[in-house]
């Protein structure tokens, strides 16, 4: 068997996991939905559900990552207790991993685009409107070979990355990558506050207003500022956990738990500050949705001053936040082959590649060709679809797993996961926290899990919906059965 490879410095590790937690769920979906929302009430919301739900299940992710030394392919397997069947949730986690580059692949090709489109001065030096912007959007998602272009380019890219090793590549360049960002998102944020009228959008983010969260309703607020604790920071399918397996023992987990959580909420605030002030000094709605960052935000650097200046510096920004997630993700990809198969970086690399650039061809071919396609009703396409899988069912699923694992007696129990996760020097992981752990939190992970259903098929009707949480309840059965599903008479599977 090879050796383990090691981040070489602790510096190393916090940026890569910075890395893949940082991304479009942070920099494209936060200012939206924080706007959406009505501002500053849910940004503290939001900051009190990333310290109580989203925090401890990295701990645990990292925790099992480190104490089997494995990707999730094999990690639960190493683990288990004699006789069960939590090694199940490998393919499951494989699966998601694969699911959400199929479509996150093709958005940061989107990103790339999007760089080299303000570099050239595409949405710049024209009296260019919303609509003729939003045309330009459509035309680079219905342009079938510019989109497998840019995905392509990411794919090779980010693997190119990832063939070089844990140091010399993914930590390496991602280190890189991850202080770029943090540069340019500092100076970008600085430049939306100077712009005329931009306090008004400081104000609206910081300062908050209660009248306005009761006309959104204090529980849809509440509701959005718990999903997006969860799912900012990337867990439930194994994502984290690589790191993990990466990480020797001089630290403790909690303390580097909390150094990533307080790194990825830097970003997602900061991208608000950039976001929000620039809409309110151009009259833009900032809950204006996912069109915020294709369409609304080009027309706002078209009329600004050096508007191609700062337009490609925030695509570039926002480049750096997809491709340190592909690459994060992809490296766990890998790892599945190494893992399971003790094969060579550079073969699970080269086979990767190819399976990559074919499983996005249903994403990139949905917005043209396979456009017909709605498989999730009127209005949706093959991107919805996949990112509601993994957004939906597997994230949530995959957290509800990882929780009961490190939290109960037929897992990997409490006493392990507490000496992992407290093994090292700096701060201890709280054992006052078990109970909470073991029922609570996965009570609020099957609630977020049900509310993704709700958002997603409420307003089509009750029979819709109901159809679809009957599909929901199937699915968290099968997936019961097929981690807990019994023991062995003897001997692992």
């Amino acid at each position: 068997m090879r050796e383990r490879e090691t981040f070489g410095t602790r510096l190393g590790f916090i940026l890569v996991s910075v890395g893949c937690a940082v991304g479009l769920g942070n920099v494209w979906k936060f200012p939206y939905i924080c706007g959406r929302n009505g501002g500053a009430f849910f940004i503290l919301i939001y900051l009190i559900f990333l310290g109580i739900l989203g925090f401890p299940i990295m701990v645990c992710e990292f925790s099992v990552g480190r104490g089997s030394r494995k990707s999730c392919a094999t990690s639960f397997g190493k683990l288990q207790p004699e006789g069960r069947k939590w090694h199940r949730f490998g393919y499951f986690g494989m699966v998601g991993n694969y699911l959400l580059m199929m479509f996150y692949t093709v958005v940061a090709g989107w990103m790339l685009s999007y760089c080299f489109r303000c570099l050239a001065g595409e949405f710049t030096g024209q009296a260019l409107s919303v609509e003729q912007v939003a045309e330009k959007f459509d035309m680079l998602k219905n342009s079938t070979g510019t989109l497998i272009f840019w995905t392509v380019v990411v794919v090779f890219l980010s693997f190119g990355i990832c063939s070089l090793g844990v140091r010399n590549g993914v930590e390496k360049i991602t280190k890189v990558m991850m202080i770029c960002l943090l540069g340019l998102i500092f100076i970008l944020a600085v430049h939306s506050l100077f712009l005329p009228g931009a306090m008004e959008g400081v104000k609206f983010y910081l300062i908050p207003d209660l009248e306005k969260v009761k006309k959104i309703g204090v529980g849809n607020v509440i509701f959005d500022a718990m999903s997006q604790a969860f799912f900012t920071l990337s867990v439930g399918i194994g994502s984290m956990a690589i790191f993990g397996s990466y990480m020797d023992k001089g630290r403790s987990l909690t303390g580097e738990s909390i150094t990533i959580t307080l790194l990825d909420t830097f970003v997602a605030l900061m991208a608000g500050l950039i976001i929000i002030p620039a809409c309110f000094s151009f009259g833009i709605e900032p809950g204006a949705g996912p069109s915020l960052i294709f369409i609304t935000l080009p027309n706002i650097f078209n009329q600004m001053a050096g508007g191609r200046v700062w337009g490609t510096l925030f695509f570039l920004f926002m480049s750096f936040a997809a491709l340190s997630t592909v690459t994060a993700v992809y490296e766990n990809i890998i790892s599945f082959a190494i893992d399971l198969w003790n094969w060579e970086r550079k073969k699970a690399v080269v086979i990767n590649i190819i399976a990559m650039v074919i499983l996005s061809m249903p994403c990139v071919l949905g917005f043209h060709l396979l456009s017909g396609i709605r498989p999730l009703g009127e209005g949706t396409n093959i991107m919805d679809m996949e990112d509601f899988l993994v957004s939906s069912n597997f994230l949530p699923l995959g957290a509800l797993v990882y929780l009961l694992f490190c939290t109960t007696k037929g897992g990997w129990g409490w006493d392990n996961f507490i000496r992992e996760a407290n093994t090292g020097e700096g701060m201890k992981f709280p054992e006052k926290m078990r109970g909470y752990m073991t029922y609570v939190l996965p009570a609020i992970v099957v609630v977020i899990y049900v509310k993704g259903y709700w958002d997603m098929f409420s307003h089509k009707g009750w029979k819709y919906f109901l159809a679809w949480m009957a599909v929901a309840a199937i699915f968290l059965f099968v997936v019961g059965w097929f981690v807990f599903g019994g023991r062995k008479k003897s001997g692992k599977e």
